[in-house]
């Protein structure tokens, strides 16, 4: 593994490509727009140099690490001497699916093609390509940099061997692999995307305010984050698509999404990313509860 290649610019791309050049690996970003992945650099400088004023690095080591990361918007071109890529594009089936036939044709047939969804069948993923013994899961969690855990989904024709390296790759991030089956939110997201949706119906439901939920929920439950915060953080939509996913995969409708959550993102209100969502994010290190639900 000396060639990595990650499909994605955004918030988890670039953490997947921070980690990775932070544990001595070459790797190229690959978006279609250049500012996505302008801006990818410009965060991951941010981030080491937030580690830096930790003591978590020293100057020599993020400078190495920018060295080793690479960008481009040529897709064939990045692929053609990879040994591994992960895609961490948005969590959208139709995108994932045509992000992997294109990688399945220029990639070496020795290259693994790995993704970073949170919920999308590793197995139907596969499917779209030639190969799919070498197509496996590696959902990273958010903030990549920071948490430990790589949940490492096997689709029904991974080999042993693929699932082996990256299990032992994942551990030579600094990460804890940990292997589940391919059904619906994987573990992460199936126990997580739930409690998020319950907690929204019980604002929506008028139970309790933003607020409060989320005290109940960090004080009650020593969750580090309320549940309505992180759900801004993860974004609104990102949410919506995993419940729809789990909703879908398992016909129940205990999975099905809040109404308040489906109109809040046909609404444009994501949470962090639009600078709205549950709470208001005009400054940053201060959210406030958003003026629609404040009493």
């Amino acid at each position: 593994m000396k060639n990595i290649v990650v499909v994605g610019a955004g918030q988890m791309g670039n953490g997947i490509a921070h980690v990775f050049a932070q544990s001595g690996f070459d790797v190229t970003i690959v978006d279609v727009r250049q500012e996505s992945l302008d801006r990818a650099l410009m965060t991951i400088t941010k981030n080491l140099d937030r580690q830096l004023t930790k003591g978590a690095l020293n100057e020599d080591q993020k400078g190495a690490t920018l060295s080793r990361i690479k960008t481009s918007v040529d897709l064939k071109m990045t692929l053609a001497n990879a040994d591994l890529a992960v895609e961490a594009a948005t969590e959208n089936i139709d995108l994932k699916l045509n992000i992997f036939r294109e990688m399945d044709l220029a990639a070496p047939q020795s290259c693994i093609l790995a993704t970073n969804t949170s919920s999308i069948s590793i197995t139907q993923i596969a499917g779209a390509t030639k190969r799919a013994d070498k197509v496996i899961g590696m959902h990273f969690m958010n903030p990549v940099p920071v948490m430990k855990l790589v949940e490492v989904i096997r689709g029904y024709s991974t080999s042993d061997e693929v699932n082996t390296i990256i299990f032992e790759l994942s551990k030579a991030l600094g990460k804890v692999p940990v292997e589940v089956n391919d059904y619906p939110g994987f573990v992460a997201n199936k126990i997580l995307m739930p409690m998020i949706n319950e907690a929204i119906c019980t604002l929506f439901e008028g139970t309790a305010g933003v607020d409060e939920i989320d005290t109940v929920m960090k004080l009650g439950m020593a969750h580090p984050m309320g549940p309505l915060r992180l759900a801004d953080f993860i974004g609104l939509d990102t949410c919506l698509a995993i419940l729809r996913v789990l909703h879908n995969g398992f016909g129940n409708s205990k999975y099905a999404p809040c109404p308040l959550l489906v109109n809040m993102v046909a609404a444009g209100k994501l949470g962090d990313k639009t600078g709205e969502g549950f709470y208001n994010y005009s400054d940053p290190k201060n959210p406030i509860v958003a003026s629609t639900f404040s009493k």
